[in-house]
């Protein structure tokens, strides 16, 4: 079986990050959506909250589940779940800056290799972050979340 983890802090899971889990589960026999936690740091959904949004947009794939994985490097991840990729989406060229360090270290620490799949460019500039902040001044979200996610943002985001 081929097994490839995708690992993140999915706070919130965007349409991006879907779109890489769906692509994913062309690619391999099981892909594992990892969200890595701190639990000394407070995220906008809570673990739990994070598992059920990404799990209900991946309700429809039988090869992909959601597991959660707090203070571990991501290549004891793998490890542990006998997966040898790791698959990383990009938006762009400052994403791959970014990430190509962590995908030479992983390698070297354990063997595990990175596939970076291009992201959609129709997504090209959602992340996580910029969809908080759009939602907590009051901006329209829609269409770079699920509309769960966009509901349960507006409920959970304090407004100025």
């Amino acid at each position: 079986m081929t097994r490839a983890v995708c690992p993140g802090s999915y706070d919130p899971v965007t349409v991006g990050h879907v779109d890489v889990f769906r692509r994913g589960a062309t690619l391999f026999d099981e892909v594992v959506v990892a969200i890595l936690h701190n639990p000394a740091k407070q995220g906008t959904f809570t673990v739990d909250e994070r598992v059920a949004l990404i799990e209900a947009q991946v309700a429809d794939l039988d090869n992909v589940r959601v597991q959660a994985f707090a203070n571990r490097l991501i290549v004891d991840v793998c490890t542990e779940l006998e997966a040898r990729v790791l698959l990383k989406g990009l938006r762009g060229e400052t994403d791959f800056s970014y990430e190509w360090p962590m995908a030479l270290m992983n390698r070297h620490l354990t063997g595990v290799e990175t596939l970076f799949i291009p992201g959609d460019p129709r997504h090209e500039h959602v992340s996580s972050s910029l969809v908080k902040e759009v939602a907590r001044f009051g901006g329209d979200v829609t269409g770079l979340v699920s509309d769960e996610v966009r509901d349960a943002l507006v409920e959970r985001l304090p407004r100025p």
